[in-house]
């Protein structure tokens, strides 16, 4: 089968799809073949998204916190390209590396509420507001997790737990939705991307672009010796929304993360204490 046919027919939404490993994944998405609704709140970036697809793309502005924007999107995808086959939640924001006693007490709950906001409940919103038209379609779910989600240095507290959460909503999932959905995730590592902090308050503010040399001292952690770029976790979307090519897969998360089970070996043992720096990937 050619790359341009493996979603041939298939429409998909991707939350957070206008930047990062969201944009690697639909314009891979939109490659294969599909036709594709991407759910984001930077408005610029999506303007740009949509001229460049035209024909087989729909774009919505909206945070992942506002149940009423999943339902925008599902309303304006399968107006335009018919029933909705996958949903891939991958919006998502990151803690800057705040170590839980660098957080000020009284800021403490602000911090969780905006961080667990974005990376729980906007994965749960959106698979509330997708689970009906995916069990029609007998479709997928596939959210990015991150090493994160096995791993502890590839945030803060709140980060990582966020992450680990996300596990579990994708096992609670796949166990709610069978027979009907096939529920899986992405568990991508060190990922060159723009991911951004926290906004509310003065913890876990920034982005990853605002660290000179973070790459860098994240390669040294991977066996692999280099940081991904998003698109090269973009075929394993693809593999989990085909229902030719994993049919029996429900409840997995697959890591794309440059062997971090073998970290300790080699070159890379030097590299074990590099602090604030494995595992920097996600949404």
């Amino acid at each position: 089968m050619s790359a341009s046919e493996r979603l041939h027919g298939q429409v998909a939404i991707v939350s957070g799809g206008a930047s990062g490993i969201g944009l690697a994944v639909v314009d891979r998405f939109l490659a294969e073949g599909a036709c594709v609704g991407v759910l984001d709140r930077q408005g610029g970036a999506l303007g740009d998204l949509q001229a460049a697809w035209p024909e087989r793309l729909v774009v919505v502005g909206g945070d992942v916190r506002d149940g009423a924007a999943h339902e925008a999107v599902l309303e304006a995808t399968s107006q335009r390209f018919g029933a909705v086959d996958t949903y891939v939640a991958n919006a998502g924001i990151h803690d800057m590396w705040t170590r839980l006693e660098d957080i000020p007490l009284d800021q403490l709950p602000g911090a969780f509420e905006e961080l667990f906001a974005v990376d729980v409940l906007g994965y749960l919103l959106g698979a509330r507001v997708m689970a009906g038209a995916l069990r029609a379609a007998h479709g997928s779910m596939i959210f990015t997790a991150s090493s994160s989600s096995r791993y502890a240095g590839g945030g803060g507290p709140l980060y990582v737990a966020a992450k680990h959460a996300v596990v579990g909503l994708v096992r609670q999932l796949a166990h709610e939705l069978a027979p009907d959905v096939r529920v899986n995730a992405i568990a991508p590592g060190a990922t060159s991307t723009g991911l951004s902090g926290l906004s509310d308050g003065e913890v876990g503010r920034g982005s990853l672009l605002d660290r000179p040399g973070l790459m860098d001292r994240v390669a040294e952690t991977v066996p692999l010796g280099f940081v991904a770029e998003p698109g090269d976790h973009a075929s394993l979307y693809v593999l989990l929304a085909s229902a030719d090519e994993a049919p029996f897969m429900t409840g997995t998360v697959l890591p794309s993360d440059g062997g971090l089970d073998v970290r300790r070996s080699g070159r890379h043992h030097r590299a074990q204490r590099v602090a604030g720096t494995i595992g920097a990937g996600g949404a």
